[in-house]
């Protein structure tokens, strides 16, 4: 499995770069994935996506429909884009520490 080293801590990844468990999830990690997204800085908004998505994760198992998301955090898809620009399943859910989503490109 290969590895992602960053500011000290290692990640196990997929061929996809997603984290390979929600419980190695940190800070770090954060930090990581919005260097590789192109984000210049986290926002209050960011961060609600994220809790959000794992909120839902910790109770389901598995991410929410991008329909859940945008009714639960109240942005619109166009938003949400704008916040990740790779999307909901590849940037977003990869920040929040989640596996990759089925159906997710």
């Amino acid at each position: 499995m290969p590895t992602v080293e960053f500011e000290g801590h290692v990640f196990n990844v997929d061929e996809d770069g997603f984290i390979d468990d929600f419980k190695n999830w940190n800070e770090a990690w954060v930090r990581y994935v919005k260097q590789q997204e192109g984000i210049e800085e986290l926002t209050d908004e960011h961060w609600k996506v994220i809790k959000v998505l794992q909120d839902y994760y910790k109770k389901n198992g598995i991410a929410p429909m991008v329909r859940i998301l945008s009714k639960v955090t109240g942005y619109s898809l166009k938003k949400i884009y704008e916040l990740f620009p790779s999307g909901p399943g590849k940037g977003a859910c990869k920040m929040a520490g989640l596996p990759k989503p089925t159906g997710c490109v």
